[in-house]
C-alpha cells in the first residue's frame, strides 16, 4: 500500500493521506511519454537518421529531469532523507511512501519577462524531479514527517517495530 506525505513549510508537521498505487503509475507513465515525445523531436531533427535511440532519450531525459540529491540516514528508530530540492515549494513536491521504497517527484513552472525599451525578454522554464529508493528498512508510514526548508527536504521515517519473538514452552500436565 503506498501513502501519500504532505510536505509542509519548516516547523510544521506534515499530514498523510492514501495515495493510490494508480496516480503514482500514473505520474510517471507521464513522464515517461514527455520523455518519448522529446526524444522523438531530437530523432526527427536529425533526419531521422538510425542508431542514435540511446542518445536522445538520455539528453531527453537530462532535459526533462533533473537529478535530486539526498543524504539518506539509519538509526535504530527512523530513517532520516534529506534530498535536495532548490526552488521547488512544499506545493510543487509530492512523495509517496511504502513500507520499504520511497518516491520523491515535483514539478514547477517559472515564467519570467523583461521589458527594456524596445527589447521583451521572455523566459518559461519547467523542470521535473523524481527519484525513487529502497529503503533499508521497513517504515511505518502514519508517523512521517515531512518538511521543507531552504530547498532541503527532511524527511523522518520512523521504523515499524520489529516482530517480537515469543518463546513457546512445553507444558506438562
Amino acid at each position: 500500500m503506498s501513502t501519500a506525505v504532505a510536505v509542509q513549510p519548516a516547523k510544521e508537521s506534515a499530514s498523510i493521506k492514501s495515495l493510490p498505487a494508480s496516480d503514482l503509475f500514473e505520474r510517471m507513465q507521464q513522464t515517461y511519454n514527455t520523455i518519448a515525445r522529446r526524444a522523438f523531436e531530437m530523432f526527427e531533427g536529425r533526419g531521422r537518421g538510425d542508431g542514435h535511440d540511446l542518445e536522445d532519450w538520455f539528453k531527453a531525459e537530462s532535459e526533462l529531469l533533473h537529478p535530486l540529491h539526498l543524504d539518506m540516514a539509519e538509526s535504530d528508530k527512523a530513517v532520516t532523507v534529506h534530498a535536495e530540492v532548490p526552488g521547488f515549494d512544499a506545493k510543487d513536491l509530492e512523495v509517496s511512501l511504502e513500507p520499504h521504497r520511497l518516491t520523491i517527484s515535483g514539478k514547477r513552472e517559472t515564467n519570467e519577462e523583461r521589458k527594456t525599451a524596445k527589447t521583451i525578454y521572455t523566459e518559461h522554464c519547467s523542470n521535473e524531479v523524481l527519484r525513487t529508493i529502497d529503503l533499508p528498512a521497513d517504515v511505518d508510514s502514519s508517523k512521517v514527517t515531512a518538511t521543507l526548508k531552504d530547498g532541503v527536504l527532511e524527511l523522518v521515517m520512523p521504523k515499524l517495530a520489529p516482530a517480537h519473538k515469543v518463546t513457546v514452552e512445553e507444558s506438562r500436565y
